[in-house]
């Protein structure tokens, strides 16, 4: 329950404090995202990333994170702090502004995410 609430808590520092935005997901880690919708005003990511797999720093907008597996994961952000521990399946993570941040598969699960980003 602490690893995981640091983890939310460093999703939550980095939207407060990040001075500068890195580039989008997808962009970033195309091998990691798939866009499964797009229109005008939402967007829907599946999300995988399997044990020893770290992505590069990106940003997410504001939305919705559907937690498919249960996996642990190390957050890097951008100030330098990281956080890590693990994520359940069936848990939800609601962000209210634009995230940034780096994320590291460290456990032996694979992490399996569907995240619904907010347009505009």
């Amino acid at each position: 329950m602490i690893q995981r609430a640091l983890i939310i808590s460093a999703f939550i520092a980095v939207a407060l404090n990040a001075q500068t935005e890195a580039p989008d997901a997808v962009k970033q880690s195309p091998e990691y995202y798939t866009v499964r919708y797009e229109n005008d005003c939402v967007r829907v990511l599946d999300y995988r990333l399997k044990p020893g797999q770290k992505e590069a720093m990106h940003t997410h907008r504001p939305g919705v994170t559907y937690i498919i597996t249960t996996a642990t994961l190390r957050t890097s952000l951008p100030t330098g702090e990281v956080a890590q521990g693990l994520v359940n399946a069936g848990d939800i993570h609601k962000r209210e502004q634009n995230v940034t941040h780096a994320v590291e598969n460290i456990g032996d699960t694979e992490a399996h995410v569907i995240i619904v980003e907010m347009k505009n």
